[in-house]
C-alpha cells in the first residue's frame, strides 16, 4: 500500500547564501512522492518480513527502526538512539529474560580506530564516514565494494514490485528472477 497523504506542499525558493537549499515559500505545488508505504514479503530464506515508512508519524526525527525475530531471540536498532543495540537472547534462563541494551561504542567495534576514545556518542555524520573508509578500502583492496550496483538494483526491484502491487490493490507481485516483469504490446 502506498498513499500520499498531503496532496499540496510549498515550492522551495532559492536563497542567496550558497549551500543552504531552498526555503519555503508562498507557491504550493503537488506532492509527486508517497507520504506512506506498508508492504509484507518474504526473504530469500522464506522468513516473512514487514517494512514501513511514512512521513507522518508524529513524534518521530529520523526513526530508522530495524527489528529481527527469530527462533533464538530478537534484535532491535533505531536510528534515533544510534549507539544502542537492543537484543533478546531467548535462551537465556526465565530469571534473565528481557532485552539487553548493547552499547555499540566499546572498544571492540571494527570502525573504532575512527572515531572518539571508546563509550563516546557517534553522530548521524560516522554512518557517511564509514561508508566512504569501506569503499575506498574495497578499491584499494581489489575487492567489489558492499553494497554493490547489483545490491542497489535488487533494492529498485522490490521497490518497484511495491509499486505494482498498490497499483494492483494489494495483490502479491514478485521482483522476477531477471527484473521487474514488464511487456508492452507487441514484446515477448
Amino acid at each position: 500500500m502506498l498513499d500520499t497523504i498531503v496532496a499540496e506542499r510549498p515550492v522551495a525558493q532559492d536563497v542567496s547564501v550558497p549551500g543552504l537549499g531552498g526555503v519555503a515559500g508562498a507557491d504550493r505545488a503537488p506532492v509527486t512522492v508517497d507520504d506512506v508505504a506498508m508492504f509484507t514479503g518474504r526473504l530469500e530464506s522464506g522468513a516473512p518480513c514487514v517494512f514501513e515508512a511514512t512521513r507522518m508519524a508524529w513524534g518521530r526525527k529520523n526513526a530508522i527502526r530495524v527489528e529481527v525475530n527469530g527462533s533464538t531471540g530478537s534484535l532491535a536498532f533505531d536510528f534515533e538512539d544510534m549507539n544502542v543495540l537492543h537484543l533478546y537472547d531467548a535462551s537465556a534462563p526465565a530469571t534473565e529474560q528481557g532485552f539487553t541494551r548493547i552499547y555499540v561504542t566499546e572498544a571492540d567495534h571494527p570502525y573504532v580506530a575512527a572515531w572518539w576514545p571508546p563509550g563516546h556518542g557517534l553522530g548521524y555524520e560516522h554512518g557517511f564516514v564509514h561508508q566512504v573508509v569501506d569503499l575506498v578500502t574495497a578499491v584499494a583492496d581489489g575487492e567489489q565494494p558492499r553494497p554493490s550496483f547489483a545490491d542497489g538494483l535488487t533494492v529498485q526491484r522490490v521497490l518497484d514490485a511495491v509499486e505494482r502491487s498498490s497499483q494492483d490493490e494489494g495483490r502479491y507481485t514478485t521482483t522476477g528472477t531477471t527484473g521487474p516483469v514488464r511487456h508492452t504490446e507487441g514484446e515477448s
